[in-house]
């Protein structure tokens, strides 16, 4: 049997270098580990802290309406949360006089949209009924383009 026996000569400066890099590559690998984990749930609750909890988007909304002929422009205005004002644009005599139920309708409908906020179980007489039908689809035209729709 023949060994040979081999000698290895460690410095201790080098032992302790080599034990420093390999403490601090690991460090280096935990604190990496640590920032990305950290900014997927930074990028995940600035997601949904800016995700838009308003209904609509504030502006001014029209939606065009012919009747005998004339255009009349069914203006809608919302703020984030609601609807503030929605009447009558470029309303001419004529239009008034074919139309007599057509001011009176939407104010009724006007009234019943601002207390609910909403375009569902809107009542109408029967004189109305055509005319309601025609502003509330209108109106909800318009509503439509100001729907916040980004989620």
């Amino acid at each position: 049997m023949s060994a040979k026996t081999k000698i290895v000569v460690l410095r201790m400066k080098e032992l302790i270098y080599a034990v420093l890099f390999a403490a601090l590559g690991l460090l280096l690998v935990i604190l990496l580990a640590v920032m990305l984990n950290s900014a997927k749930k930074d990028d995940a609750a600035s997601t949904s802290a800016t995700a838009p909890t308003s209904l609509y988007i504030p502006g001014v909304y029209t939606t065009e309406l012919v009747l005998g002929g004339q255009t009349v422009n069914v203006e809608v205005i919302v703020d984030k949360d609601s609807i503030t004002s929605i009447r009558l644009q470029n309303l001419s005599e004529s239009v008034t006089t074919l139309y007599p139920l057509l001011e009176p309708t939407l104010d009724s409908i006007c009234t019943q949209i601002y207390e609910t906020q909403s375009l569902e179980s809107i009542t109408y007489t029967t004189e109305s009924k055509y005319t309601s039908m025609v502003l509330l689809e209108a109106i909800s035209g318009a509503l439509e383009k100001a729907e916040n729709t980004a989620e």
